[in-house]
């Protein structure tokens, strides 16, 4: 009895530092949906990330959630990012591989794939707060099989 005991009180304990381990350092995870027919050029994204509250190192990434109707192997994103109050704009181009030369996909999933694509990494201080603009840079005006477009922001 006093065994069981022990061993389930472990077991919940490694539940909880594993699950609080794993989101500790997200400072912003969201996703944006597109229209699935076809997500225009001109169809830019918004992200607005809260007052930063210390002084950080933060990971940016951009996630995708492709369909398999997608008809491209890559898929070209404009990433602006704009710091408040200071005012910096930061503009980056993210050349997304979905799918390698033999045709294999790259991301997660059975019928809805789903990528992360790293960009570089910024310094937070304390009190800024960013704005993001994701839109893509194809050549098609409208991309079908586009499903959603997420922004993971990551502390270390």
């Amino acid at each position: 009895m006093r065994r069981s005991r022990l061993l389930t009180y472990l077991t919940l304990l490694t539940v909880a530092l594993v699950t609080a381990s794993c989101n500790r350092n997200v400072i912003y995870h969201h996703y944006e949906p597109t229209a699935i027919e076809g997500w225009d050029r001109t169809d830019t994204l918004t992200f607005s990330v809260a007052t930063a509250k210390e002084r950080a190192v933060v990971q940016r990434d951009v996630e995708l959630r492709i369909t398999d109707g997608y008809p491209y192997r890559q898929l070209s994103l404009i990433v602006e990012q704009a710091t408040l109050p200071t005012g910096l704009h930061r503009t980056d181009t993210v050349n997304c591989q979905l799918v390698n030369a033999e045709g294999k996909i790259h991301g997660q999933g059975l019928t809805l794939y789903q990528y992360r694509f790293h960009l570089p990494d910024i310094c937070l201080n304390e009190g800024d707060s960013l704005c993001f603009r994701i839109h893509h840079n194809m050549r098609r005006e409208e991309m079908p099989g586009v499903s959603d477009v997420g922004l993971r922001l990551t502390m270390y």
